[in-house]
């Protein structure tokens, strides 16, 4: 079995089986490097990092690269208390790791997380002032160099990453003494996000601006099929995480039909558009897993308004039309209960709560309305949602 056939099998299976399998396996690095960057990140953050540090340990220098693009970034800002815990978690890996990683780190990156914990002195060719001659220098790797560390709290992982680099990759530690003594962090901060931004859209997020757009209303009752989307072969299988139940949804049966891994392609973009929206949904599982439900939901409440019980129909409407604009469709039928909803006022707490949940951003569903009339909140997730939340507006 190969190990596209091995990891389809393995999706089947809950995440924590589906790492044992894969670190059990012979060929373990091969096959863990064969999934996705992104699958590899989500199956990572759905069992834990402390817990999955052997499926970080076996990931490729890329990979690796896409998860620290995803953990070490807030938005716009980087964070440099989630950069510590990640130089950490390389650490742990190894030296063989870290050597394999540094030619594919940027080093405007680690100047950003390093000119915050030591301070650099000397260098080749130079003369050392008095002042440096005579500081208290904490350590040195090459008497050319003096460094002095800022920080006691990362001291240890931070002497311990230079002292690997010095070893194994001479020109990279050369470049980050030099760096840290001249360069300016706004700039820093500047490029290493660009870099981050480039990498991001050669994997399928677009730009703040562009995913911004996905959430453009647009009137349900004047909607029109426009059609005519071209379908192109998918160059990486992806497989996208989903609640427990969707595959049972109108979505879900149509994207379980043999074929449809050109649609999966787009939805992953779609979902992608969504992440970079919501920001710290790129790093917080439980925000993820809320998007994944969001756009699935609000994609199934589309078709479902525009085919009705008609499978084949909706599986046509799949299939020519732009995923984006069904997104677009489905989420302005939402919109459309929150705007009935401002300016409703109730003296009854469960009916407050209800309207409340409405006029959150987004708009969540009060699960007090399912049958089963369960307390809390979830994503919208079909027709049948709208129209038990159109009923109890009309009786408030």
């Amino acid at each position: 079995m190969g190990n596209n056939d091995t990891i389809a099998a393995l999706r089947e299976l809950p995440a924590k089986q589906r790492m044992d399998l894969i670190l059990a396996d012979p060929e373990a690095k091969s096959l863990a490097r064969s999934l996705p960057e992104q699958e590899l990140y989500w199956l990572i953050k759905e069992i834990g990092e402390t817990d999955a540090m052997g499926l970080w340990e076996l990931a490729s220098p890329e990979q690796r690269t896409f998860i620290l693009d995803m953990e070490l970034w807030d938005k716009w800002n980087f964070t440099a208390d989630k950069s510590y815990e990640w130089l950490g978690h390389l650490l742990e890996a190894g030296e063989e790791v870290v050597a394999e990683q540094l030619p594919h780190l940027d080093l405007e990156l680690l100047l950003l997380m390093l000119e915050k914990e030591i301070s650099v002195g000397g260098g080749i060719g130079e003369l050392l002032p008095d002042e440096e001659r005579t500081a208290d220098w904490d350590h040195t790797f090459d008497n050319l160099y003096f460094i002095t560390f800022k920080n006691d709290k990362h001291a240890r992982t931070v002497g311990s990453f230079l002292d690997i680099v010095y070893r194994t990759n001479h020109e990279f530690y050369l470049g980050i003494m030099e760096g840290v003594k001249s360069e300016v962090e706004d700039e820093l901060e500047e490029l290493a996000f660009r870099f981050r931004s480039g990498r991001l859209a050669d994997l399928g997020f677009p730009e703040q601006e562009e995913a911004q757009s996905l959430y453009a209303r647009i009137d349900p009752a004047s909607f029109v099929l426009e059609g005519g989307k071209e379908l192109f072969p998918a160059a990486v299988h992806r497989h996208l995480p989903v609640r427990p139940g969707a595959a049972e949804s109108l979505l879900g049966r149509l994207l379980a039909r043999p074929g449809a891994e050109e649609i999966n392609q787009e939805l992953t973009y779609l979902v992608n558009s969504a992440l970079v929206v919501d920001g710290t949904a790129l790093h917080d599982r439980e925000a993820m897993l809320a998007i994944f439900e969001r756009v699935h939901g609000y994609l199934n409440i589309a078709l479902e308004f525009l085919a009705r019980n008609d499978e084949e129909k909706a599986a046509a409407i799949l299939a020519g039309e732009r995923l984006k604009r069904l997104f677009r469709l489905g989420f302005s039928i939402v919109m459309d209960l929150a705007k009935q909803a401002r300016g409703l006022t109730s003296d009854d707490y469960a009916t407050g709560k209800a309207l409340r949940a409405l006029t959150a951003t987004p708009p969540r569903y009060h699960r007090a309305f399912d049958p089963d009339g369960v307390d809390g909140f979830r994503e919208f997730r079909e027709m049948a949602d709208v129209e038990r939340v159109r009923e109890f507006l009309v009786r408030v």
